[in-house]
C-alpha cells in the first residue's frame, strides 16, 4: 500500500438477527409474565377437565371393552359406525331436532317480546324483569318436580283448570304424541328469562338517534322495528341461537326426572342416550362415539354461527 492510499476504516459488523429475535422474545416474555401467572390455574383447570377429558372420549371411542375389568380392544371407527347404525340413536337426534326448533324459536321469541316490552328503564319494569328472571334461578331438577304435579293426570293443576273446556283430558307425560311438546312448555318457561336478558342488552345498544329521526320522518313502530331495531340485533339473535341451540343438547336433567326417555323414547334425547348407554349398559365405546358425534355437531353450529356474526360485521 502506497503512501497516497488511505488505510482502510474498521466496518462495526451488525449484531446477529438471532440475537436481537432472542432479546425481543425474551423482552416479550418477561412482561407477559405476569399475564401467564394469573392464567396459569385455569389453563390447569382446562387441561385436566376439559382438554384431558376430550382425549379420553377420543381413546374410549377407538377402543371396546367386553366387560368392566377386560383388556381394551382396539376397534376403530367400529364404534362411530354402531352408533350410526343404531336406531336409537337415529330416534334420540330426530327427537333432539324436534326439541331444539321448539325451544329455540318459541323460546327466542317470547324473550324478544318480553325485553321490548321491558327496554324502558323504572320501577314497574324492574320487577317484572326480576319475575320474569326467576325461574331461570330454580333448578332445573325443582322445575321439573313442579311441573311433574302440574302434569299429573286427572289430579294436577293443570287438569283442574282445563277439566271444564275438554271432554278427555291428556295424558301430558304418558301420551306419545304430546310428551314431548311437554317437554318444551318446560324448556321454553325455564330459559325465556335468560335469553331476555341478552335482548335488553342488545336494544340499550340501538342507536336513539336513529329511532327518532325515523319517528319524525313518520315510521310507525313496526317500520321502526323491521328496519331499525332488527338489522341492529343481528348479533343478539346469532350468539343467542348459539347459547339456546347449545342448551337443548345439554340440558337433560327435567327429562331424566320425569319421563326418563318415555313413552316409547318419545322423549329420548341425544344426551340421555349417551347416559344409558355409559350407565346403564357400561358400553362405553358406544357412548364416547355418540359424545364425540355430539360434540362435532355442536362445535361445527357453533363456528359457522359465529363466522357467519364475523362477515355481518365486516360488511360488505
Amino acid at each position: 500500500m502506497s503512501l497516497a492510499e488511505p488505510a482502510a476504516m474498521p466496518v462495526a459488523m451488525p449484531a446477529p438477527r438471532r440475537l436481537h429475535v432472542g432479546r425481543r422474545f425474551a423482552a416479550g416474555l418477561k412482561a407477559s409474565l405476569p399475564a401467564y401467572l394469573l392464567l396459569l390455574p385455569s389453563l390447569v383447570f382446562l387441561a385436566l377437565f376439559t382438554y384431558g377429558a376430550v382425549g379420553r372420549v377420543i381413546s374410549d371411542a377407538l377402543f371396546q371393552r367386553a366387560t368392566p375389568k377386560a383388556p381394551s380392544r382396539f376397534v376403530g371407527l367400529d364404534n362411530i359406525a354402531a352408533v350410526l347404525a343404531d336406531p336409537a340413536f337415529t330416534g334420540a337426534v330426530t327427537n333432539n331436532v324436534v326439541y331444539g326448533v321448539g325451544t329455540v324459536v318459541p323460546g327466542m321469541a317470547l324473550a324478544f317480546l318480553m325485553a321490548l316490552a321491558l327496554s324502558r328503564t323504572n320501577t314497574v319494569t324492574s320487577v317484572l324483569r326480576a319475575a320474569l328472571f326467576l325461574p331461570v334461578l330454580i333448578p332445573l331438577v325443582a322445575a321439573s318436580a313442579l311441573f311433574l304435579f302440574i302434569f299429573l293426570p286427572n289430579v294436577g293443576l293443570l287438569d283442574y283448570y282445563i277439566g271444564r273446556l275438554l271432554p278427555v283430558l291428556p295424558n301430558w307425560l304418558g301420551d306419545p304424541d304430546i310428551a314431548l311438546a311437554a317437554i318444551m312448555a318446560i324448556t321454553v318457561w325455564k330459559n325465556a328469562g335468560y335469553y331476555m336478558l341478552f335482548f335488553l342488552a342488545g336494544l340499550q345498544a340501538v342507536p336513539e338517534d336513529a329511532m327518532e329521526a325515523a319517528y319524525l320522518d313518520g315510521a310507525g313502530p313496526f317500520q321502526r322495528l323491521w328496519y331499525i331495531i332488527l338489522p341492529a340485533l343481528r348479533p343478539t339473535f346469532l350468539f343467542v341461537t348459539v347459547i339456546a341451540g347449545l342448551n337443548a343438547v345439554t340440558q337433560v336433567d327435567h327429562v331424566f326426572v320425569m319421563t326418563k326417555g318415555g313413552p316409547s323414547n318419545a322423549t329420548s334425547l341425544v344426551l340421555l342416550y349417551i347416559y344409558e348407554q355409559a350407565v346403564e349398559h357400561y358400553d362405553v365405546g358406544r357412548a364416547s362415539a355418540a359424545t364425540l358425534l355430539t360434540l362435532a355437531a355442536l362445535m361445527s353450529l357453533t363456528a359457522l354461527s359465529f363466522r357467519s356474526l364475523a362477515n355481518r360485521e365486516a360488511g360488505p
